[in-house]
């Protein structure tokens, strides 16, 4: 009978680990979030170092290489207008990483507040708050965000508003299911008798117990932005011209010059598909990270 070795047993689970490490065996065990994350990071280096890593000024027209084909002048080739296609998509991360961040950002920070109020209050202002959350959420998101950037108008500020309304909705019935169970919870209940406020027991001790799947929720949503962000962008009410977004150039060259240029097409989509791609995977391996109850 072959002797177990407990304490490499225990190293090959991760017990102890820490570091390089850690880092090393949380890669192994979740592969395809690792690199999820890796293609998250490029992005983000690749927006934050744009002008560094890019030869030409993504706005610069220039005629007489109008339709270049990609070469080592132009990696990506350039647009109608002679614009190099490698710079716009670089700038474009800048673009498409704001919108999904800020608009996540600030529908999380609406969202927590009123499922928050919603779960802990309970009453008259859980009826009032589920009701105008069921009225937002009868519109899929992209239509809603259609509907309120037609009202305000295409700008960066305001197609992150526009995104974040929808997401509300979603964020605040995460918080309020989780408020709803941490309320009856003992801890609650010995803050109360020591005369603890209604307000510090939610902020200090039931939000801070959300955090972990309002995290998860976070990462998968950033991709859902994006892509939102591209659609808004396609239909010509998202980022306004001259600035670079990855939706507006599908829609400026998709119809017009998908046969002669078909880099204008294939580019911008592979760069949105990659964003989209990534996020979800290290969302998914979020979820299982930080939610025992869904490892499989």
């Amino acid at each position: 009978m072959t002797a177990i070795n407990l304490d490499r047993e225990l190293r090959r689970a991760g017990a102890g680990a820490q570091g390089l490490r850690f880092l090393s065996f949380m890669a192994r065990r979740h592969l395809l979030g690792t690199i999820g994350l890796c293609i998250m990071l490029v992005f983000v280096l690749s927006a934050v170092f744009a002008n560094l890593i890019c030869r030409y000024d993504p706005l610069t027209v220039d005629s007489a290489h109008a339709l270049a084909r990609p070469d080592f002048k132009h990696w990506m080739g350039t647009d109608s207008f002679g614009r190099d296609v490698w710079s716009r998509i670089i700038h474009g991360a800048r673009i498409s990483l704001a919108v999904g961040i800020g608009s996540t950002t600030l529908g999380g920070i609406f969202g927590i507040m009123i499922g928050l109020a919603s779960g802990y209050l309970s009453g008259w202002v859980d009826l009032v708050f589920q009701r105008i959350t069921d009225i937002l959420q009868a519109l899929p998101l992209l239509v809603l965000a259609l509907v309120m950037t037609a009202a305000l108008g295409p700008s960066l500020p305001n197609v992150i508003i526009a995104i974040a309304i929808p997401l509300v909705p979603v964020v605040s019935r995460v918080v309020r299911a989780n408020t709803l169970a941490l309320r009856e919870q003992p801890f609650v209940e010995a803050a109360k008798s020591i005369g603890m406020s209604d307000t510090r027991i939610a902020l200090r001790h039931v939000l801070p117990n959300t955090l972990a799947p309002l995290i998860v929720l976070a990462t998968a949503q950033l991709g859902s932005t994006i892509l939102t962000e591209a659609a808004l962008s396609f239909l010509g009410l998202g980022i306004p011209e001259p600035y670079p977004s990855w939706g507006r150039m599908l829609s400026e060259s998709a119809a017009e010059y998908v046969r002669v240029a078909p880099w204008l097409v294939i580019f911008p989509g592979v760069a949105i598909s990659l964003a989209v791609f990534g996020t979800n995977l290290f969302g998914d391996a979020l979820r299982d990270i930080l939610d025992p109850r869904q490892r499989g």
